[in-house]
Formats: C-alpha cells, structure tokens, sequence
C-alpha cells in the first residue's frame, strides 16, 4: 500500500474524573523521526510511545501530544507547609522586606523547590494514564494511517500519470532512432555529392569510405541500450506503485527515479535529433516529478 507521509490522527476518553487526549500528526522525513509532548508527570511514557510508534511508522517525522485533565481534587500537587515556612522566615530577615521596600509574591514563593510536592498517589496515576494513553494512541495511530493511505492514493494517480508519460515518449524515441541514422546517411551522400560537384572533381569517393562513416556516427548516437534499461526501469517503477509490495517504497522510488533520470540524459548526450531531445526532456520532466512525489511518499 502506498501511504503519504503527512497525515493526522486523534483519539480522545473520559475515564472517571479524568480526560485523557492524543494527538498525532506527521511530515515528510527522509528517515523515522518521533518528538513526544507529554506531561512531567507521564514523561516516563515517552521512550514506549516512541517505540509504539516506531512499530506502525517508519518514515516521516512524527509529533505525539498526549494530554491529560482531571477534574477532581485529587490533582492537586501538596503544599509543603513547613518549607514554605522556612521561606517566609528567611525573607523577612531581609532588610528590604522588613523595610516593606519589597512584597512577597506567593506565587512566586509556591514556585521555589520544594514547596509544591506532587500527590501522594503518583505512581498510581502515572500506571492509570499509561493504560489510558496506549490504546488511545493505537487508535489515534491508526486514523493517521488511514488519513496517509487515502493520501496515497492521490500520489499513485499522479505517478501513474508521469509514467505514462515516460512511457509514450520512449516509444517515441525508439520509433524514430532507425531514422536518425538513415537521414544522417543521406545528409552525408547529399553534402558530399554537391562539394564534388562544386569543386567540378570526379567522384572518386570509395562507398567503403562513406559506410564506416555511417558505422562511425550510428555507434556514436546509438541510445538502444538506454532506451531498454529505462524500460526495465518503467516496469520496476509500475510494480512499486502497485501497491502489491508490502514494504515501503518511498526510498526505492527515489533512487529509481534517479536512476531513470540518469538513462534519460545519457539519451539527451547521445542523440543529435530534435524531436528525440524535446521528447527526452519531456521524459526527465516527468521523472523530476516522481522524484518530487517520492519524497511525500513512506
């Protein structure tokens, strides 16, 4: 299956006093790449989301933001009363303070270490939100995947396209290259015939001579075994977008691309003819657009 590598997911519960939010979002990315938004509190989720992830993902950066809110009193991080204490004592030993030149600021204060402590019950918490954060991000994952498939299909239409494309200005090229060689040869008689004729010299020009200059020029120019490897290319390039491989086949895409491009201008250098140049950029037209969509593919 062909997948996009953009794509969002989110799944959402409410378990007793708590809602429990994922989110997932991906872009393109040469290789896997995962950043994950948790609370303090559940950062030790992190490494196995990750590796969650990792599993059903394997190209393409990915964002994770997992979030939690609970509604009950049972949320609220302690006051530790007696550091807080400590605190206020040893600032009002400042002389600006007791001069009132400087106001204490109890958020500030709560913000200092130790004066806010987490619930009693954190591990608790921390084994609820895990139970509660893995399926969502299951199902989270798996409407980014079907987001990423029906993207897929998109790209497909267009690679489709492309290669048609390639394909119909190929046979092009390969109808007109017996041509190529034979206008040469009467360019060749013609040129000779008429400097003879100028110059009033008797045509003593063996026809060996003219044959090995033909033989010379059509080695030169000869693109046949171009035009069949960039077949050969064609037929792997349909297979991959086939959707039949089980496999990604982003990477495999872009360097067959690459490898197309490379038997496109290997034609382009070798053959003087026009209408075989403008149909071979046509050609590395359409292969730059492969390449362009490969990178979007996983």
């Amino acid at each position: 299956m062909i997948r996009s590598m953009t794509g969002f997911g989110e799944a959402s519960a409410q378990i007793d006093s708590s809602h429990y939010f994922v989110e997932l979002r991906t872009l393109n990315n040469k290789y896997f790449k995962c950043a994950v938004r948790v609370a303090e509190d559940f950062q030790g989720l992190e490494a196995e989301i990750e590796v969650r992830l990792r599993e059903r993902i394997s190209r393409g950066t990915v964002t994770a933001t997992c979030r939690c809110t609970q509604s009950s009193a049972a949320a609220a991080h302690e006051i530790n009363t007696q550091a807080l204490d400590r605190y206020i004592e040893q600032l009002q030993g400042s002389s600006l303070v007791a001069k009132g030149q400087l106001s204490l600021d109890l958020g500030a204060l709560l913000s200092l270490p130790g004066v806010l402590q987490p619930p009693s019950d954190e591990e608790a918490r921390y084994e609820k939100a895990k139970a509660a954060f893995m399926p969502l991000l299951d199902k989270a994952c798996t409407a980014l995947l079907a987001m990423r498939e029906r993207e897929g299909k998109a790209l497909v239409a267009d690679l489709r396209d492309q290669g048609k494309v390639i394909t119909e200005r190929l046979a092009l090229i390969q109808e007109r290259t017996p041509a190529v060689v034979a206008e040469y040869e009467l360019r060749l008689r013609t040129r000779i015939e008429t400097m003879l004729r100028e110059a009033e010299v008797r045509n003593t020009l063996e026809p060996g001579d003219i044959i090995r200059e033909i033989a010379v020029y059509a080695e030169r120019t000869d693109i046949a075994e171009e035009i069949k490897r960039l077949g050969t290319h064609l037929t792997q390039f349909e297979e991959l977008i086939s959707g039949r491989e089980p496999r990604p086949v982003g990477r495999t895409l872009d360097f067959l691309a690459q490898e197309m491009l490379r038997e496109a201008n290997t034609i382009a250098s070798k053959s003087p003819d026009a209408s075989i140049s403008r149909w071979t950029v046509e050609i590395k037209g359409a292969i730059d657009r492969i390449k362009e969509q490969a990178a979007n593919i996983e």
